[in-house]
C-alpha cells in the first residue's frame, strides 16, 4: 500500500484551481512512481477544496488525469486549508504495482 497524505500546491504563484489541481496531480504521479505504483492503482482519494464552488473546475482536471475505467472511491469536501493561497489538497491510497 502507498499512502500519500495532504498533497498540495507547492507554489503560491498558481492562483486558480485548475493549475493547482494539475500541480498536485503531477506531484502524486511522481510520488506514486517512486513507490512503484501509478494513478491506475489508486484505491481511494479524498479531495479537500477551499471553496466547493470550484468543484467543477477541479473535477475536470481530475477526470482528464484519471485513466478511463480506473476511477477510485472518492470523497470531496470543503475545508479550511493551511494557508489562504491553497485551493486544493488531495490524499490518496494506492496499491503498489
Amino acid at each position: 500500500m502507498v499512502d500519500l497524505c495532504g498533497q498540495a500546491s507547492g507554489g503560491t504563484d498558481i492562483a486558480d484551481i485548475t493549475g493547482q489541481t494539475r500541480e498536485v496531480l503531477s506531484r502524486i504521479d511522481r510520488l506514486l512512481g517512486e513507490a512503484d505504483s501509478s494513478r491506475a492503482h489508486i484505491l481511494t482519494a479524498t479531495i479537500y477544496l477551499r471553496d466547493m464552488a470550484e468543484f467543477d473546475a477541479m473535477n475536470a482536471a481530475w477526470q482528464a488525469w484519471m485513466p478511463e475505467g480506473s476511477a477510485p472511491a472518492r470523497t470531496t469536501v470543503e475545508a479550511k486549508l493551511a494557508t489562504p493561497s491553497l485551493l486544493v489538497e488531495i490524499t490518496v491510497t494506492a496499491l503498489r504495482a
